[in-house]
């Protein structure tokens, strides 16, 4: 076993551990804004979509549990790089726990993802950190 996945179970059991008695919002804020240091990508998804470009959802109030699994899970799924691959999928992870076990209420009124408008990788990560820091106020 190398030392990143070691530092990944490692970071994912303590994190897991954290989430079944709150919100979560310091390792996600620290998460996403790892994240979008990394991220250049800032193709335009309000108009028409280009191809190359990962159009993810931007959640309706009360919903952002359900979009913001399922745009880390879309994210997952089309090329990323090892390490950000891990981040994401920490991220994931702590949604859907999130979401499954009702943590955030105000952020998870249903399970299904409902949404108006699309946005690129970095206004779909900003949307999860500016939900977040909104918590931690």
């Amino acid at each position: 076993m190398n030392a990143s996945m070691l530092s990944y179970i490692i970071l994912s059991g303590l994190l897991l551990s954290v989430q079944a008695q709150c919100c979560c919002f310091s390792e996600i804020i620290r998460f996403t804004n790892h994240l979008l240091g990394k991220s250049s990508v800032s193709c335009p998804c309000r108009e028409t979509p280009v191809s190359s470009c990962s159009c993810l959802p931007i959640a309706e109030p009360g919903y952002e549990l359900a979009c913001f699994v399922e745009g880390t899970k879309h994210m997952m799924q089309n090329n990323v790089s090892s390490n950000e691959l891990q981040v994401i999928t920490l991220l994931n992870r702590s949604f859907q726990t999130q979401l499954e076990r009702k943590m955030c209420e105000s952020l998870a009124r249903g399970d299904q993802c409902q949404y108006k408008t699309k946005g690129n990788v970095k206004e779909f990560l900003n949307e999860i950190l500016r939900t977040y820091q909104a918590i931690n106020k």
